[in-house]
């Protein structure tokens, strides 16, 4: 077993040559630690997300459900559910909403992904670019849309032949160009989060109205 540790505001520990059951111990040991697990073949990623990391996640999955209030589409949110296909990898996303297949998931105290379809779209906040390891366990998962913010940018990303493709749209709110986002995300930190909902929601409307 090999060890990183990344410093920054964000913690990170990257541990190599882990089985899948030490994995599964260690996720029951730390689950009430507000630690972000990654579990993708062997590696094994653990994160200490910093407030910046947690308020950027608050805000993207908030405005999601915005879009959803304003363009009266049914979404399930389930938050940082744990989603694995074991043996193989897991990881608990920073949000994730089901579109489709509502039905067969809510009120379902666990998910077991062999049976139950995966999240529709998941939002990984990444401002220390450790998404690419975590692309491959939701391309595993067969979940169909990842949202990534870096701070700067908001990347859509859609899930084609197994793997990730960027793209300028979303799939679930095709008529608004979600990119643009990242242009109210980067007030967050400046403006009340209540007044940067209403002006996100504003943006939309008018977006509609177009």
């Amino acid at each position: 077993m090999t060890a990183t540790l990344l410093t920054s505001s964000t913690e990170i520990i990257h541990l190599s040559g882990i089985s899948w059951q030490t994995y599964e111990t260690l996720r029951s040991e730390l689950r009430l630690r507000r630690l972000r697990l990654t579990y993708n073949r062997g590696t094994l990623e653990i994160v200490a997300p910093s407030p910046e990391h947690e308020f950027n996640k608050k805000v993207v999955g908030r405005f999601v459900e915005t879009l959803a209030e304003e363009l009266n589409i049914q979404i399930y949110p389930l938050g940082s559910t744990t989603l694995q296909r074991p043996e193989l990898s897991g990881a608990e996303p920073d949000e994730c909403f089901y579109f489709r297949n509502i039905a067969l998931v809510r009120g379902k105290k666990r998910l077991d992904l062999a049976t139950d379809p995966a999240p529709d779209l998941v939002i990984e906040i990444d401002i220390t670019s450790s998404s690419p390891n975590r692309l491959q366990v939701y391309a595993d998962i067969g979940v169909a849309e990842i949202w990534i913010y870096n701070g700067d940018s908001l990347t859509i990303k859609h899930l084609q032949n197994g793997l990730y493709i960027t793209s300028g749209t979303s799939q679930f709110f095709a008529s608004l160009p979600i990119p643009e986002i990242a242009g109210f995300l980067q007030q967050a930190q400046t403006v009340d989060y209540l007044e940067l909902v209403k002006a996100f929601r504003r943006w939309v409307r008018s977006q509609i109205e177009n």
